[in-house]
């Protein structure tokens, strides 16, 4: 009888602490602090190098894209044609009042002008589509001026969603991202991480947290009418903080990159339940996870900017000893309880026999 209890007693001793323990994370995809410092240094390089460390594509930013190009006429623009010569009043006049009541449209790429033949003007700037009208209105009436404007036109935009104040911006040849991104007066809490430039339905690899908290002008790309801008809120990239903390939960990092230090400062600093020789760092896939472990020495000795979390990263902070003992005998009361009236209840049983 006296073994069956003891029996018992184990089998339940050893329940209780295979459920009531956090331990820090073992295997053999952890790592040290070493490697967490070179990994964060990646990190530092910005939002290309973050991407390509959770194994997404990536392309560079062509130079191409930082240049200026000139703003031409297309099909659908107005303009408002006045012409000036010493002599041909009737001429002038009669282009000057249908230049502005209605102006001249261009279509199929040309414009339609009296005395002319059809002058096309698709692809060039008003400057050189001017130029083009003035040489051919002089090879039939000498001495005539041209003077050309917009009336209207179809305006190249940007689109903007997200946590924008305007949901489009006019371009012209010379705008550019950072100039846009201050039109559209983002709020102080927009994840520029996550944010995006598509065109032609085809996102650009621009980096807008550098290009706007670091002044990275190698980001500054020019517009152009049809790009889509969106802006991100906040809770689109985290970090969730586990274990022995002041506050678990999920923090918001909307720059892409966060001191580990800083993480654990919002989580509420590390409780005194925390085991500070054991701070993890769960990166990747779930599924095999990439694990770093470091102590609270790191965290205050080296650099914030060594020791950064990226998107998607989970701190756990392990439990110590004690902590781990303190609620296995929390745990195990009732247990024993349970144990106690058994052995009484047997031992009057047996006592009864006897």
């Amino acid at each position: 009888m006296r073994f069956f209890f003891r029996l018992t007693v184990f089998l339940c001793l050893c329940f209780i602490c295979k459920s009531c323990t956090n331990p820090p994370l073992r295997g053999r995809d952890v790592y040290g602090a070493d490697e967490f410092v070179l990994d964060s240094y990646k990190i530092r390089e910005g939002k290309l190098s973050i991407l390509e460390m959770e194994g997404k594509p990536i392309e560079e930013l062509s130079p191409n894209l930082l240049e200026d190009y000139k703003d031409v006429l297309e099909d659908g623009d107005v303009l408002r044609v006045a012409l000036f010569h010493p002599t041909r009043s009737d001429i002038v006049k009669a282009v000057e009042k249908i230049g502005e009541s209605v102006g001249y449209g261009i279509t199929q790429g040309k414009i339609h002008l009296p005395e002319l033949a059809p002058v096309e003007v698709q692809g060039l700037t008003i400057d050189e589509a001017r130029a083009k009208i003035q040489e051919q209105y002089q090879a039939e009436i000498r001495d005539m001026e041209v003077f050309l404007a917009f009336k209207d036109r179809l305006v190249r935009k940007v689109e903007l969603a997200g946590l924008v104040s305007t949901s489009s911006i006019p371009v012209n040849g010379s705008m550019r991202l950072f100039e846009v991104l201050s039109q559209a007066r983002l709020p102080a809490d927009a994840n520029l991480y996550k944010s995006y430039l598509v065109r032609n339905n085809h996102p650009l690899p621009v980096d807008m947290f550098k290009l706007l908290a670091e002044g990275d002008m190698s980001q500054n790309v020019v517009m152009r009418g049809g790009d889509k801008l969106f802006i991100a809120p906040a809770q689109a990239s985290s970090v969730m903080v586990m274990g022995e903390v002041g506050s678990q939960g999920m923090i918001n990092l909307s720059s892409g990159m966060m001191p580990l230090r800083n993480a654990l400062a919002q989580a509420g600093g590390i409780a005194p339940t925390g085991n500070k020789r054991y701070i993890q760092v769960i990166r990747g896939n779930i599924t095999r996870p990439k694990i770093y472990t470091l102590n609270w020495e790191h965290v205050i000795r080296l650099p914030t900017t060594s020791l950064l979390l990226m998107p998607g990263d989970i701190v756990y902070v392990a439990a110590t000893p004690i902590t781990e003992w303190n609620r296995f005998v929390t745990q195990l009361f009732p247990t024993f309880t349970i144990i106690e009236l058994m052995t009484k209840g047997m031992s009057g049983v047996v006592a009864i026999q006897q």
